[in-house]
């Protein structure tokens, strides 16, 4: 996958289009992402010891990995990601500055 955990994206379609988040958690299996504060779902839960009022839950729900952009370092804008080895490990950079996405 071109993002990880903790990336700087930036949403390109869908309802949440144009939104910036950081990346919450990935499921390369699956090849979806889980972003802070983007696509917010609507969760009816039943009372439990955890939640003992029950009720309904604002969360965020996974969405498709191609559906995202991180964000350039340098410039703070979307960009694809290119990779390099450097000393012997591959490493991401983004294509606009060359600029490393791992930190």
């Amino acid at each position: 996958m071109h993002v990880k955990k903790g990336d700087k994206v930036v949403v390109i379609s869908g309802k949440d289009k144009g939104k910036q988040g950081t990346i919450l958690v990935a499921y390369p299996k699956k090849n979806r992402v889980l972003v802070e504060g983007i696509n917010i779902v609507k969760k009816h839960s039943k009372p439990s010891q955890l939640n003992p009022q029950g009720g309904i839950i604002s969360r965020e729900a996974a969405i498709h990995a191609s559906n995202v952009m991180p964000l350039d370092p340098k410039t703070g804008k979307p960009t694809r990601v290119g990779y390099k080895i450097e000393d012997g490990k591959k490493v991401r950079v983004a294509k606009i500055s060359g600029e490393s996405l791992d930190k």
